[in-house]
């Protein structure tokens, strides 16, 4: 069961494309593209093509979404685009738009795609596309088209025995309706009419041996020594004690930079010189930089806890920190 199958609902007579998985038990169905429906796994059955030469002499009468997508499959131009890796986006109903990744090149793409939402990104698909072939890899509904997310694909030209090697290449498609309706053409391979978007520069090939060569002209710098400076067990972080120049003009926002820089800094080689602990005198103030160092150190494994110094020396201006 893939995106983009044809499916039957078990109970009932409804048939749908699978649009995505909804986590491991359920799917999500578009019945003839006009809405979705989410469908537990088991209660679908997906349409072998087959089916209406099995179950009948004369052919099965197209569905709306079949001839929806027969509509919009007229092609706009004689000419199809050339070379290269494509995404199609391929009408299977007025509503309803397949997602493809094609391929029209004499290599093998190796590829992800991923889809970005608020700035979260959610990796959808890992696979392989042989060439002059095209895989359907998500749908979007033109009714949701201000909703739909930011498209990432990574990808990887590859052939076996090829004496070129070529640079992995990554794509962001950001959707804008002012230019999205005028990119309709003949999508290569699937040749179909489609929203077309081109993916690829021109491939650039790496030249091994001339990295080698450069290298052995250019060799890296022997790093000298280092020596690591092992921190005091009591770090002050007031801006007075940690600026070198005058601070008098810094922002807050910059004093709890430079301060927090200070603190990570000296709590890393408190770490990497293996102290059993130590202590960062905050000052109370209104809590800003406590908090944030405390932050940092609740999401440290090489933590063992943190609390509050000796009272009688510090106040509640101290935090110490027990490392394992």
């Amino acid at each position: 069961m893939n995106i983009g199958d044809r499916v039957r609902l078990m109970r009932g007579r409804e048939e749908g494309i699978i649009t995505r998985f909804i986590g491991a038990d359920q799917v999500e169905i578009a019945i003839d593209g006009d809405f979705t429906i989410p469908v537990m796994r088991r209660e679908v059955v997906v349409i072998a093509a087959e089916e209406a030469t099995f179950l009948s002499n004369a052919p099965a009468p197209p569905t709306q979404a079949q001839k929806s997508a027969q509509a919009f499959s007229n092609p706009v131009s004689p000419v199809l685009s050339g070379s290269g890796i494509y995404l199609g986006l391929v009408h299977q109903s007025p509503e309803l738009l397949a997602v493809h990744v094609v391929n029209n090149t004499d290599f093998d793409l190796l590829f992800t795609y991923g889809e970005e939402h608020g700035g979260k990104y959610k990796g959808i698909l890992n696979d392989k596309i042989h060439q002059r072939s095209g895989k359907v890899v998500s749908h979007l509904h033109l009714k949701d088209f201000d909703k739909w997310p930011d498209i990432l694909l990574q990808f990887l030209l590859h052939r076996s025995n090829s004496t070129s090697l070529f640079q992995p290449e990554l794509k962001r498609l950001k959707f804008k309706a002012s230019s999205f309706y005028k990119s309709k053409n003949m999508v290569p391979v699937l040749k179909k009419e489609g929203y077309l978007f081109q993916l690829d520069t021109k491939p650039v090939t790496i030249n091994a041996d001339k990295i080698l060569e450069q290298i052995a002209e250019n060799p890296e710098p022997v790093a000298e020594n280092y020596k690591l400076k092992t921190p005091a067990p009591e770090v002050d972080l007031h801006i007075e004690k940690i600026a070198d120049d005058d601070f008098s003009s810094l922002s807050n926002s910059e004093i709890l930079r430079r301060q927090l820089a200070v603190f990570e800094d000296n709590l890393e080689r408190a770490i990497a010189a293996n102290l059993p602990e130590i202590t960062f005198i905050h000052g109370t103030g209104n809590g800003v930089l406590k908090k944030e160092i405390q932050k940092i150190l609740s999401r440290n494994k090489l933590i063992k806890f943190y609390e509050d110094a000796k009272k009688e020396k510090f106040g509640y201006g101290a935090t110490r920190v027990r490392l394992k």
